[in-house]
């Protein structure tokens, strides 16, 4: 259900649950007598860099969207707890960042969790930008949920629009500590705000055991701007803002965004696939304690060992082997398995990492080309070959699948398991999950009935599909080639 306080467990961290807009704090300085930065005329360097940031925001906040969401759930007390009593319709605001022209958006998995509608809302006419007209109703878009990575924060939304103004997202996008950034979205709803900061730190750790590491900034971020773009001076998407560590629920300058690449690899993910596959090294490692250190002869009883090497993974490849023990991941020390957990997943799947280890007394090098492993889902075996002709793959509904999809016993249909981008499937709006149940009218019970009345319905050149998602039932046209 939708939560406008905020998940309870984490008091200080607060979840921005509307968009976020960016306000262009005034930037002013007291220039000495006599000095250059101010010019006769207003051509001086403060007017220059204050219309560098003007085009700056033109160019950026067409693509950065506000995000309306309604579903239900329980009122919240005054003690903060939820009064389970009563069931009410909730509402939030939150932003998203156009990053295909065709209608897709990127926002955060908390903006949508559990949310019975979700409507995307363009921005007004901006300079340089028509977006949406004037008192018109044309910028507004029911949307439909691609998929969700919870463990990330983020969600891919399809809405039906083309040419629409995007951002692109940069899997390579590097941050520096010190760099300007810009914060876009719809702070307290208030649409296309922009702020600026700087980045205050390019890789925050903000919880013990957490995996992910975060880019910090001082941008002011409010409830409102999650799922809204980070961006540099050169209007390149560099994080996802998510969340803020405050007290009075304000931005206190300790803001915290997704990092570029690991929202390239996750959007990958849940666009061609609808899930996202975990990153690989290809080990089985250990924390060293003084007893292992001890056992096998080490100078140090802290860091991590390798146990294992799985056969022809990442780590075996670039001639790693059990016994090693990692001193450093790309220059930064592991003094533990919860710093190369949280270091090797932030990566991006292809990108080389280099690890230095100990074997045998001396200090070595290797260089990782880190792969993916998928999820168990993913694993079993597909029974479709319309993935070559429709772009999808699909899956005979076992008991075991109806079960787990917390279906009827008895449901019938062919299974939707994977959808690739921008082939016919996608573009009738199937996604992951869908069941198709028939095929102009007639009924569908597993792929083969599928198969063959899309073969009768080809020479139509089209196809109506009756879907189920999400216990509800809506009819798809799905083209087909003669």
């Amino acid at each position: 259900m939708l939560d406008r306080r905020g998940p309870a467990r984490h008091p200080r961290r607060i979840l921005l649950l509307a968009a976020a807009a960016l306000l262009l704090p005034a930037l002013s300085r007291a220039a000495e007598p006599g000095s250059s930065a101010v010019v006769s005329g207003g051509n001086g360097m403060l007017r220059q860099f204050s219309g560098a940031l003007s085009q700056l925001a033109a160019r950026v906040s067409p693509a950065v969207v506000q995000i309306l969401v309604t579903g239900y759930g329980p009122i919240p007390g005054e003690d903060g707890r939820a009064d389970t009593a009563y069931i009410v319709r909730q509402h939030g605001v939150g932003s998203g960042v156009i990053v295909d022209p065709n209608g897709y958006v990127i926002t955060n998995a908390h903006v949508v969790h559990g949310a019975q509608r979700i409507v995307v809302v363009l921005p007004a006419t901006t300079a340089g930008g028509t977006a949406r007209q004037s008192g018109t109703k044309k910028g507004v878009y029911e949307a439909r949920v691609v998929g969700t990575h919870t463990e990330s924060d983020l969600a891919v939304l399809k809405i039906e629009a083309a040419g629409l103004p995007a951002l692109t997202l940069h899997d390579s996008a590097a941050v520096k500590q010190g760099e300007l950034v810009f914060a876009i979205g719809s702070p307290q709803g208030l649409a296309s705000t922009v702020t600026l900061g700087i980045i205050s730190a390019t890789a925050r750790q903000t919880e013990i055991d957490a995996p992910m590491l975060f880019i910090q900034t001082d941008a002011p971020i409010n409830p409102g701007n999650s799922g809204g773009p980070l961006v540099n001076a050169d209007g390149e998407v560099v994080g996802i803002n998510t969340f803020i560590l405050s007290r009075s629920g304000g931005s206190q300058g300790l803001g915290f965004a997704i990092p570029a690449p690991v929202v390239r690899f996750v959007y990958d993910g849940l666009r061609k696939r609808g899930h996202v596959n975990r990153i690989e090294l290809g080990i089985a490692a250990q924390g060293i304690t003084p007893v292992l250190a001890s056992g096998l002869g080490l100078a140090r009883d802290w860091g991590v060992v390798i146990s294992d090497v799985a056969p022809g993974g990442p780590a075996e490849k670039a001639g790693l082997k059990a016994e090693d023990v990692i001193v450093t991941a790309d220059g930064r020390t592991i003094q533990d398995n919860g710093d190369l957990s949280r270091y090797i997943s932030s990566q991006a799947p292809g990108k080389t990492v280099k690890l230095e280890v100990l074997r045998e007394g001396q200090q070595k090098a290797f260089s990782v080309t880190l792969g993916t492993f998928p999820d168990a889902t993913s694993e079993e075996e597909t029974a479709s070959g319309q993935k070559g002709k429709l772009g999808m793959t699909l899956r005979d509904l076992t008991s075991a699948l109806a079960e787990r999809l917390e279906l009827p016993r008895g449901t019938k249909g062919a299974l939707v398991w994977e959808v690739e981008a921008g082939e016919p499937a996608e573009e009738a709006g199937l996604q992951r999950g869908d069941l198709i149940v028939s095929v102009n009218g007639a009924p569908v019970s597993g792929v083969q009935d599928f198969e063959r009345e899309i073969e009768r319905a080809r020479r139509d050149g089209a196809a109506r599909l009756r879907v189920q998602s999400n216990g509800a039932f809506r009819i798809v046209v799905l083209k087909l080639a003669k």
